[in-house]
């Protein structure tokens, strides 16, 4: 008797596993199709605001006076039609940039009110877009769907990082701030990589990963900012030629806060003797933004549902084991 309700026990828990493996499965393919159809809605909202930049090129070039901004638009629009999707985000950033010079007083109110719809159309698309990346990457993070692979062969989904149109309705873009930072890939002695998880306060829903490092102060270079943050945000401080590189330069546009960033950051390679992180040194902004920290292993980043920069991060660290750096600084994103 106790055998036959152990096997029913067993195969109840059996079932209540594939029950629950079938639901996950079908939300996720469900999350998975709302993705996809919430990219190619900003993708034709970010082709539409193309088209309408290309209108206001042509009524520059009509107006006199502005022929080389109005050629340079065209073809700026013209580029972000055309690059592959991996190369959507700098092309998008690149049209911003410059619709954001176009004096906006300058065109038929029209034209500027269309300008203005496309340019906050496709601010809409791609937070309705990143929202579903979102809650798609948290149910394939889980552990049920990682060890049954129940993502399948479906490729993992993306935030689409570009600045914002002004949000209070005006018809201008928030024009970005420039900022240069040192950061650091700072590895253990079992080769683990040191990242800081973290959250925009205008979307706290959206968490990601980062490595230690910052914005370079007045009197500063990258090497020198590096070495100031590491000891601020760490504890652990060395010295400025303890530090290899830069091994990466990483150049993106974000917004954070509300505001519109356009970073250039300069990455170094240096490592520690244990893996204890103090973190006393954190500024308030750190304190309210950074949720915790973990070592992770190359093969964990490669493997992971979490948004880490830079992208690729575990293959990055893969080639950086044992101090094996080549002298050559790489661009990545």
């Amino acid at each position: 008797m106790t055998s036959v309700l152990l096997g029913a026990l067993v195969l109840l828990v059996i079932l209540l596993v594939v029950a629950s493996c079938l639901l996950r499965a079908n939300r996720l393919d469900r999350l998975h199709v709302r993705t996809d159809a919430a990219l190619a809605a900003l993708l034709a909202a970010l082709e539409r605001r193309a088209v309408v930049a290309r209108a206001v090129a042509l009524r520059l070039g009509e107006s006199g006076g502005a022929g080389a901004d109005a050629d340079m638009l065209r073809a700026v629009a013209a580029r972000a039609e055309s690059v592959p999707l991996a190369e959507r985000e700098a092309a998008e950033n690149d049209l911003s940039e410059w619709l954001g010079r176009i004096p906006r007083a300058a065109l038929p109110e029209a034209l500027a009110a269309e300008l203005s719809d496309a340019e906050q159309r496709v601010m809409l698309a791609r937070r309705v877009h990143n929202d579903a990346v979102r809650d798609t990457l948290a149910l394939r993070s889980r552990r049920l769907v990682r060890w049954l692979r129940l993502a399948g062969t479906a490729p993992r989904p993306g935030y689409f990082e570009i600045v914002d149109a002004e949000p209070s309705g005006s018809d201008t873009v928030l024009m970005p701030r420039t900022r240069a930072a040192g950061r650091v890939v700072l590895l253990d002695p079992r080769d683990r990589v040191l990242l800081f998880e973290g959250i925009d306060p205008a979307r706290p829903q959206e968490r990601f990963w980062f490595t230690p490092g910052g914005g370079v102060e007045a009197g500063e270079d990258g090497r020198r900012a590096a070495a100031r943050e590491l000891a601020e945000e760490t504890g652990l401080r060395i010295a400025e030629d303890e530090l290899v590189g830069p091994v990466w330069l990483r150049r993106a546009m974000f917004s954070f806060d509300g505001e519109n960033v356009a970073t250039e950051e300069e990455f170094f390679l240096t490592r520690a003797h244990g893996d204890r992180v103090d973190t006393s040194g954190f500024t308030d902004l750190e304190i309210g933004t950074v949720l915790g920290h973990r070592w992770w292993t190359a093969e964990e980043l490669s493997h992971s549902e979490a948004v880490v920069y830079p992208r690729d991060l575990g293959e990055l660290v893969r080639q950086l084991k044992h101090g094996s750096w080549d002298g050559v600084t790489r661009v990545v994103s």
